[in-house]
């Protein structure tokens, strides 16, 4: 949507069934508690669980810096008698944004899970350490550029660049240092590439982290919150967007979006709190500001009901919830509470965002922005525990792209409750793949592709020929992050290419996996791309593009989707058919001239390393691979071009008995909601290679038609 739509009152649901509501109190007939004001607000926290991991130093509005800066000790903090979660006072000097600790399964920094366990990140009055005009509380503790921001929107109002050095690959391997300056209007209010590039960099950063942390991780484990570390880097850089509050659209955020951590939700500017479900800001309301909530995030921690996709009864806060999810106190009208109960009677929109379990990691919840909703009943009742709690009544305004709508659609699938409208096969690859691949056509008549033989991966006639042959590893378990003495490591300069839940941390020249002689399990981290698929795969008809390729799954930065399987290609016998004329619309040909401009890797300076600490991300291929999945082949044969596209090709190579294999795995650019289309970008042929003319384009080229917005045109 491009706004607000200002919608009143909505009938209720007939399918709300109000018999199972007791104790039924009106919230007007409660005395509201209102938060103190906005320009000094108390800051209040659950007892944390501390102490910060080494290096870990929390940033402003996450920290106060009235006085000492000195934090409690671990299991010294008392909580007032009385006193809730939510309520728990926090001296000044005490850290606001501590690092729980490690519990197993929890691998996503899922707050939600942080929650259960009595953790409380960020004081919700706060409001993320801004007013809500966007300006900073103490603008001397900002940084340097965002108070020089602050100060011309104070006066004039005019924009003011903003720079933000970076570095990037120029040529093939040589390193540029250079600054990216952008409109410091963008930081307050940002837009879809300020979005894309905010999240990139705070996902590569994450990773990178990640990578560290594991390779000098001891055998008993740790901390391990790399989200939290790079959250932290880039808000004290001000790397971050629509930093100024607001009722309705987030610029640059699109219904359906997903993330993975609520830092990312922080970062874009959707929900500014990283724990806390309900965020608000403060607005003229008589004589005095009252609260009004701009977003929430519903993803399980009380007694929610979000069984319906267009209507989510949604519990209030506080209650003091334990371990065991059990509230323990009444509810309070104040703060979240109340801003709910505000935007009840003002029926102001409401950002909902919602929280659904991670098909990768069960323990751990994906949160899918499911647009602009707005309150249309509230009551209070006895919760599970016996202890009155608010409700509150959101409906999904129409005319909103589907979101959550479809989890609960796929959900069906899974479970055999519907069938798949449309669906020919419900596995095309006949079972020679570990995860069925449904075959869909619920546009026209066609029943499917033409034939081909699925094959999940190459099929070489010759091995290429290494410059300095070498052996696997020596690894009898599983290779370890940062154990030199593993071969296959030494090989990725040192680093462990994967991060411990199977995550590509960089895109690399070449990366070397472990082979089919290396003595480690075949279960090791470092043959990610030999495992098969990891997410349920679908090849559907599209409307203009033919069959195409999407997932019933979210999909992660970094995962592995698919190799592109086939037959390896002479490189002349391609070029020979080329002049012949003969078209092969199934062909991967690394000779192509590839747009490698994206940076996808961290940035070396966000961590005080050295250029050379990152890998270059131009491709070293040992010679030329030419593949053909015409006539034999698996799902990636099925991936449309795009000139924006969100998978990106990685070549692998591992060796057999002192031959090297090369691999072209596919893994994915950034977060993909759930039947989005697979895309990449397919390159251009190079000019000295082939002349020949072409029906749509000169010098070979095709019309492209993927619509983007960054379209060129054409392609091949």
């Amino acid at each position: 949507m491009d706004g607000g739509s200002g919608h009143g009152f909505v009938p209720p649901s007939a399918s709300f069934d109000k018999s199972r509501v007791l104790d039924i109190k009106p919230l007007r007939s409660l005395v509201p508690v209102f938060p103190n004001p906005p320009q000094a607000p108390p800051f209040v926290c659950s007892p944390p669980f501390g102490p910060f991991p080494p290096g870990f130093t929390p940033f402003y509005p996450f920290s106060v810096a009235q006085g000492p800066q000195s934090s409690p000790e671990l299991n010294q903090h008392k909580t007032p008698t009385g006193a809730t979660n939510h309520e728990t006072p926090i001296s000044a000097s005490a850290n606001l944004f501590r690092t729980p600790p490690h519990f197993p399964g929890v691998v996503n920094g899922d707050a939600e899970t942080s929650r259960e366990y009595g953790v409380q990140f960020l004081n919700e009055n706060s409001n993320m350490g801004v007013k809500q005009d966007g300006f900073f509380d103490d603008p001397k503790r900002a940084a340097p550029h965002l108070r020089a921001s602050n100060s011309s929107r104070k006066k004039a109002k005019k924009s003011k660049d903003v720079d933000i050095s970076l570095t990037v690959d120029n040529e093939k391997g040589s390193s540029k240092n250079f600054v990216m300056r952008f409109d410091s209007l963008q930081l307050d209010d940002g837009n879809r590439e300020m979005v894309n590039y905010v999240l990139m960099t705070f996902d590569a950063l994450r990773r990178r982290l990640s990578q560290i942390e594991e390779a000098k991780e001891s055998p008993g484990g740790g901390i391990k919150r790399a989200d939290l570390k790079a959250a932290n880097i880039l808000m004290s850089k001000g790397v971050r967007t629509n930093m100024r509050k607001r009722i309705g659209v987030t610029p640059g955020v699109e219904v359906g979006d997903i993330f993975f951590f609520r830092m990312e939700m922080c970062l874009a500017g959707l929900h500014a709190q990283s724990m806390a479900g309900i965020d608000y800001m403060f607005v003229k309301g008589g004589l005095e500001e009252e609260p009004v909530a701009v977003s929430i995030v519903s993803s399980g921690g009380y007694d929610d009901d979000a069984d319906d996709a267009d209507v989510l009864i949604y519990s209030g806060q506080g209650g003091n919830v334990n371990r065991k999810d059990k509230q323990v106190a009444d509810q309070k009208l104040e703060r979240g509470n109340l801003a709910l109960d505000r935007s009840f009677h003002r029926a102001n929109e409401v950002r909902v965002i919602r929280g659904v379990k991670d098909v990768v990691n069960p323990l751990s919840k994906v949160y899918v922005y499911d647009g602009l909703y707005t309150i249309q009943e509230s009551w209070t009742e006895k919760g599970k525990s016996g202890c009155n709690m608010f409700k509150y009544k959101l409906v999904r305004i129409p005319g909103q792209p589907g979101a959550f709508a479809h989890w609960k659609s796929i959900q069906k699938w899974k479970e055999g409750f519907s069938s798949r409208i449309g669906l020919i096969l419900p596995d095309l690859t006949s079972g020679a793949e570990s995860i069925p691949v449904s075959l869909v056509n619920d546009v026209d008549d066609e029943k499917g592709p033409a034939h081909f033989t699925y094959f999940p991966t190459l099929r070489y006639s010759k091995s290429f020929n290494l410059k300095h042959p070498s052996f696997g590893c020596n690894c009898q378990n599983a290779c370890l992050p940062g154990d030199l003495n593993c071969s296959c490591i030494r090989k990725n300069g040192g680093d462990f290419p994967y991060t411990s839940n199977g995550i590509l941390v960089a895109r690399r020249p070449l990366v070397h996996e472990c082979g089919p002689t290396c003595p480690c399990i075949p279960n090791c981290k470092n043959r990610m791309s030999q495992t098969g698929l990891k997410v349920r795969l679908e090849v559907f008809k599209t409307n203009n593009r033919g069959w195409g390729l999407r997932s019933w799954d979210p999909i992660r930065t970094g995962t592995f989707i698919c190799e592109y399987a086939g037959e390896v290609l002479d490189k002349v016998k391609v070029y020979q058919e080329r002049d012949e004329g003969e078209s092969n619309e199934y062909l991967f040909d690394t000779t192509h001239v590839y747009d490698n401009a994206f940076k996808w890797n961290h940035e070396p300076g966000l961590l005080d390393e050295e250029p050379s600490a990152e890998p270059n991300e131009y491709y070293d291929i040992p010679s030329p691979l030419i593949i053909s999945a015409k006539y034999v082949g698996n799902v990636a044969r099925f991936m449309n071009h795009s000139c924006s596209p969100n998978v990106f090709w990685q070549p692998v190579l591992y060796e057999h008995n002192n031959e090297s294999f090369l691999h072209i795995a596919f893994f994915a650019i950034k977060h993909i909601p759930p039947m989005t289309e697979l895309t990449y970008d397919y390159g251009m042929l190079q000019s000295e290679n082939y002349e020949v003319q072409s029906n749509h384009t000169p010098n070979g080229k095709k019309k492209c038609l993927c619509g983007s917005s960054n379209c060129r045109g054409y392609y091949g």
